[in-house]
């Protein structure tokens, strides 16, 4: 089976892509692998004396007084920087195409969260059961709210710019998104109350992985349409 991006619809003209924005746009779509992978290795690999993966979440590690706050906070901001930019990278290569665009500032939105997710952070779990909640344990929910809509987003419209093989593999991932956040979300108020979710870090992480390998295949699929970057339909926007 093979991929196939959406022409747009209008042909326009435009002077030829040189070098150097070739350059740039294969950099910055290669900056999604990297990203994906910076990411794989921070929720797997970091850790403090007691925490588990597999039954801890993700955001435990960068909690209010947790000695991994310190090298989470500047890896996260590593990734948010690997993340907008692997989104600018698809807004260049769009082109005319609408859906690769939507995409594109989705994206951007998305890695752009991660500014604010330093001051959102949540409490320990026994800060949290002892009522020690603050506006920022509120933002904190919000804000993972607002970037499981703008994930979902991104990969509908990466989906509909991207026929074939590419369109079923992405509708596959959102069903195990729905699926195993249906299951973390289970152990939310769990969370909150200090009690035991044995497999709350397992299934966070599933869901984090299936959107970090479809932000690979995204971005392979990409950088193997040489007409995308070698001959866009429209000069890249300034």
């Amino acid at each position: 089976m093979s991929t196939t991006i959406d022409r747009p619809a209008r042909q326009t003209s435009a002077p030829p892509p040189t070098e150097g924005t070739t350059r740039l746009a294969r950099g910055l779509l290669a900056c999604g692998i990297v990203s994906s992978a910076l990411y794989a290795v921070m929720i797997w690999a970091i850790r403090y004396d007691g925490y588990s993966p597999i039954s801890q979440t993700v955001s435990e590690l960068s909690a209010w007084g947790t000695s991994t706050r310190t090298l989470w906070i500047p890896l996260g901001g590593l990734y948010t920087l690997l993340i907008v930019a692997f989104g600018v990278g698809v807004w260049i290569v769009a082109g005319g195409r609408r859906s690769l665009r939507i995409t594109g500032a989705l994206l951007v939105a998305y890695g752009a969260l991660g500014l604010v997710w330093p001051f959102a952070a949540m409490h320990q779990r026994a800060v949290l059961a002892a009522g020690g909640a603050t506006l920022a344990d509120t933002a904190h929910l919000t804000l993972a709210g607002t970037t499981v809509v703008l994930m979902f987003a991104a990969m509908a419209f990466g989906a509909a710019a991207v026929a074939g093989w590419f369109r079923i593999y992405s509708i596959a991932t959102m069903v195990v998104l729905v699926a195993f956040g249906v299951l973390t979300s289970m152990d939310a108020s769990k969370v909150a109350d200090d009690l035991p979710t044995p497999w709350a870090g397992l299934w966070e992480r599933i869901n984090i992985c299936a959107f970090l390998l479809w932000i690979v295949v995204f971005a392979a699929v990409l950088l193997r349409e040489r007409r995308l970057i070698d001959h866009p339909r429209e000069a890249p926007p300034a």
